[in-house]
């Protein structure tokens, strides 16, 4: 992918390739050098059982269909079958996809996501760009051609998307990620400018440029705004320093032309937590599968032998390169050094954000109502700061002792033993209801949970650990 291209990065990692034509990109997928191809990780296997996957499975023998419409091509045929809400709306008129041409503040590319999934979709696009969840492999991209045709097929695009998806926005994995731009008026990248990875630790002051914004947090950010005046590409020189000035752009796009009419405030703030906690789950695994197979292959026979010793067995240099990982995405999954909200008013956010409602209704929830997806929107984004991923399938496939050391370390943290100022914004209160939230509702938990519940006459009603989707 030429350089420049390269410059212009999917701001959700959807899709990445800038260069190709739609179906020269999906000729060339498996051509080429592409990291983590080989042993352990196997990226390019096909065995997969993310969601899109096991929908293509259901395509293909027939279970159920893909249906077109005149204004909308497949998209909410699409969203329906993968059970992604039209409410997670977001719009991004930044030229930071494969299909810039067709990408401006009239018509900004939409982005629809769940847990496991993410869908990008485009006026007039050539295609539908998705990134679906692996279990053990993490994001796989797609394209799904917007051309009517008898049986549509997701295609797997992976080289030319991850060229741009393997990279420090990542965390150096195949992976997705908010960007934050200083666009022109026509939606281009501004020439030298600086750019942002958004995630709950961001200043607001650094989110959402090239975004629409619905909401009372746009103000407090750089969405809804453009540089009026691009300069030429050597004036911005100093930008680290003296960013260029962004001015209010006003809704220009028609809400009518799109699924839902607006931008979710709530539905960003969600996005920008969910993306690194993805991409932080993936780091986790791929570090401790290299770790154990580099140990392995070190050796007398070259391979694994029983199974996994503890961690505290593992030489230290092993133990560092699995802790490491593991360590940061405990800190993330608690919202260490989250980014607080001021005091919004939180009743008026709800009630204007139809997909905070309906987020909110997923659960689990414990014997007292509580759920890990009751929103604060306060001071904070949710009342009960422990990542609702915890429950998917790419949490539940974390190798050992990776998992083991996540959910150690968790425990220490709720039940008060780690005490540390990494962990300042966790009240007594907001240990305890975790605390009771999980072991109320997450299955699988480990026996040091089980015995701790029991010598403190704490609840356990979470059912036992059924059969994870698993990958190669």
């Amino acid at each position: 992918m030429p350089r420049r291209w390269m410059a212009l990065a999917a701001s959700l990692g959807l899709a990445g390739a800038a260069a190709l034509p739609l179906r020269a990109q999906i000729a060339v997928q498996n051509q080429g050098y592409l990291p983590y191809s080989d042993a352990p990780i196997n990226y390019r296997s096909e065995k997969l059982s993310d969601p899109v996957a096991l929908l293509q499975e259901r395509l293909d023998r027939g279970q159920v269909s893909l249906s077109y419409d005149a204004d909308h091509g497949y998209l909410r045929s699409v969203l329906k079958l993968l059970n992604i809400p039209v409410d997670s709306q977001t719009l991004v008129f930044s030229k930071t996809s494969f299909q810039y041409p067709r990408i401006s503040p009239e018509h900004p590319r939409a982005l629809y996501y769940n847990d496991d999934v993410y869908v990008g979709s485009v006026h007039t696009g050539k295609a539908i760009e998705v990134v679906s969840f692996d279990p053990m492999q993490g994001a796989i991209f797609y394209l799904l051609d917007e051309h009517r045709v008898e049986k549509p097929v997701f295609q797997r695009a992976e080289l030319d998307c991850t060229q741009c998806h393997i990279a420090g926005g990542t965390r150096g994995i195949p992976g997705v990620l908010l960007r934050s731009v200083y666009p022109s008026t026509d939606g281009n990248l501004l020439p030298g400018a600086p750019s942002f990875i958004t995630d709950q630790q961001s200043p607001w002051a650094q989110r959402w440029g090239g975004w629409y914004v619905s909401g009372s947090l746009a103000a407090a950010s750089m969405g809804n705004a453009a540089v009026a005046d691009a300069p030429g590409a050597g004036s911005l020189a100093q930008a680290d320093s003296a960013p260029a000035k962004l001015q209010a752009l006003g809704q220009r796009f028609d809400g009518a032309a799109y699924l839902a009419p607006g931008s979710d405030q709530v539905a960003l703030m969600v996005l920008a937590h969910q993306t690194q906690m993805h991409n932080l789950i993936t780091l986790t695994n791929y570090r401790t599968r290299l770790a154990l197979y580099a140990l392995a292959q070190r050796s007398d026979t070259g391979r694994p032998t029983g199974a996994v010793p503890p961690l505290d067995a593992l030489p230290p240099a092993t133990q560092r390169q699995i802790e490491r990982p593991a360590e940061q995405l405990l800190r993330y999954l608690l919202f260490s050094n989250e980014t607080p909200l001021g005091g919004l008013d939180a009743r008026a956010i709800i009630a204007a954000s139809p997909f905070a409602r309906e987020f909110a209704e997923r659960g689990p929830r414990d014997s007292q109502g509580r759920s890990l997806r009751d929103f604060d929107l306060s001071k904070r984004l949710f009342r009960y700061p422990c990542s609702y991923l915890i429950y998917s399938s790419d949490f539940d496939a974390l190798p050992e002792p990776a998992k083991g050391y996540v959910y150690h370390r968790l425990l220490q943290v709720l039940s008060g033993q780690d005490p540390s100022t990494d962990f300042s914004g966790l009240s007594t209160a907001d240990r305890q209801a975790i605390l009771s939230i999980l072991l109320q509702t997450k299955a699988g938990l480990p026996q040091e949970w089980l015995d701790y519940a029991r010598a403190h006459r704490l609840s356990v009603t979470a059912s036992p650990p059924s059969l994870a989707r698993r990958g190669p």
